[in-house]
């Protein structure tokens, strides 16, 4: 499976399947096994119902972080795949979200029956050096085929006690990460919801989990600060196509309300520290 890169600030690649897709740059309607290009709207509109799953919705929203989301079942196999729909949510405390469609049987992805049935999931940041990995975990397997073994990689056990399984026989492991990853979450289950869909995609489901432990290879640290020049981060684009992350630039808001700006920023410490200075001016206020 190849894949090639071009030289700029937010480089794009794309993985070559053998999967033959009508184009996809134009509207596609379908009419029984029949597909049709629409035309006739020079600014490319149509209703997303209309459209075939490999539409340009999901290729409008670019990049995407990609949820590489390990899990542990009940009877101990270990689970790893990507999820093109993720995010964090909110930073104080951390939460972050992924979404994964049922399958066509209308049974659940094993990330999300396992993070359920368990309480607790990994998350591992999908990077240019693991890209070949990242996609291999992509493939639809069996519940009881360990998606660490067949990509390949070495694991590490999450670290927290919360993250403990009690097995079906009684044993206790727990929860696998992605040792060769730069960045992982510790994360437990929050809910679950889910979102109608139109087949044969069917309904999604929306997993949220707390993070509760971070773990950062200090290799990729510049100044106390993750550098993705170090990690060269991969995201998601629409189609087949990957982006990789290696420059940002810096663009303070505008604000002057400190409030607001550890707010952007996403500074657990500050939002603290801003905390205990209006506690105190309240101490002094007398309130």
């Amino acid at each position: 499976m190849s894949s090639h890169v071009q030289d700029c600030c937010l480089s794009s690649f794309e993985y070559h399947l053998p999967v033959c897709l009508p184009s996809p740059t134009c509207c596609i309607l379908s009419s029984g096994t029949r597909w049709s290009l629409r035309l006739d709207c020079p600014s490319y509109h149509c209703r997303p119902h209309q459209t075939s799953a490999n539409s340009s919705h999901k290729a409008c929203v670019v990049p995407r972080p990609i949820g590489w989301v390990s899990t542990l079942s009940r009877d101990g196999v270990a689970n790893l795949a990507p999820y093109s729909q993720f995010n964090n949510l909110t930073f104080d405390p951390p939460y972050v979200m992924f979404s994964a469609n049922l399958k066509p049987s209308a049974t659940q992805k094993d990330s999300v029956r396992n993070a359920e049935a368990t309480g607790v999931f990994c998350w591992n940041l999908a990077t240019w050096d693991l890209r070949e990995a990242v996609n291999a975990t992509s493939e639809h397997f069996s519940a009881s085929i360990d998606e660490f073994a067949q990509a390949g990689l070495e694991t590490r056990d999450s670290t927290l006690p919360e993250l403990e399984i009690t097995l079906t026989g009684g044993e206790k492991r727990r929860v696998p990460m992605v040792k060769k990853s730069p960045i992982q979450f510790e994360c437990v289950h929050y809910t679950t919801l889910r979102l109608p869909g139109n087949p044969p995609m069917g309904a999604a489901e929306v997993v949220i989990g707390r993070v509760i432990g971070i773990h950062i290879d200090d290799g990729v640290l510049t100044e106390g600060k993750i550098d993705v020049r170090k990690t060269v981060p991969i995201a998601r684009c629409g189609y087949f196509e990957y982006a990789a992350v290696r420059e940002t630039f810096e663009m303070p808001p505008p604000i002057n309300d400190l409030a607001m700006q550890v707010g952007l920023e996403g500074s657990t410490k500050g939002h603290r520290a801003l905390e205990v200075q209006k506690d105190e001016g309240d101490e002094g206020d007398g309130k």
